[in-house]
């Protein structure tokens, strides 16, 4: 069955941390969480596949990051390589051409904004209306006061992620209106 986003706001409400990959260790250790998901942020077009299966074989859904992926461009056909070579279930990029074209693959998607400025927040809703993701993730999680205006703005589930130090940071979070919180900081994995 593909990831949808009901299956992964159900998956989220379950546990409401999803643990982000960042090198094989990391990836052995995805054994001990909870989560359903997990993000795959690392890896080359050589390693990838094998990487995604064994995301798999640990009995969670992959989410790659495909902006992180070495040897990937930013173009459309990198999208197109993720959907026939590996068996990942949805991608994340910051780029809206990405978004568009796994949506039209049929892939789960999540469109990533790093907060930066006034500028950056003021596109959002844009963005997020020409793109359609099936969730929008905002980096860094610290930032509750402006996530929870967004949320009720945007109309897409959030997730929040990046600079995720303590348990406050998921609580904060998810009171702001986020649906659950990425982090590679494994001391927060258990839900």
């Amino acid at each position: 069955m593909s990831l949808t986003k009901q299956s992964f706001l159900e998956s989220t409400e379950k546990c409401p941390v999803i643990p982000e990959i960042k090198n094989d260790e990391w990836l052995e250790a995805l054994k001990e969480s909870d989560s359903d998901i997990a993000y795959v942020l690392y890896g080359d077009i050589c390693t990838i596949a094998d990487i995604v299966e064994r995301v798999r074989g640990s009995g969670k859904r992959a989410i790659i990051h495909v902006d992180l992926i070495v040897g990937l461009s930013a173009k459309e056909i990198s999208v197109d390589f993720i959907k026939k070579y590996t068996e990942a279930e949805g991608i994340i990029s910051m780029k809206p051409a990405m978004i568009k074209r796994a949506n039209e693959l049929g892939m789960f998607t999540i469109q990533r904004f790093y907060m930066m400025d006034g500028f950056t927040y003021a596109n959002i809703e844009k963005h997020v209306k020409n793109c359609n993701p099936d969730v929008v993730e905002f980096l860094p999680a610290g930032l509750y006061k402006v996530m929870k205006y967004l949320a009720e703005t945007i109309k897409k589930p959030i997730v929040a992620s990046g600079l995720t130090q303590d348990k406050e940071d998921i609580i904060g979070a998810l009171k702001a209106g986020a649906i659950a919180v990425a982090t590679t900081n494994r001391s927060l994995w258990d839900c």
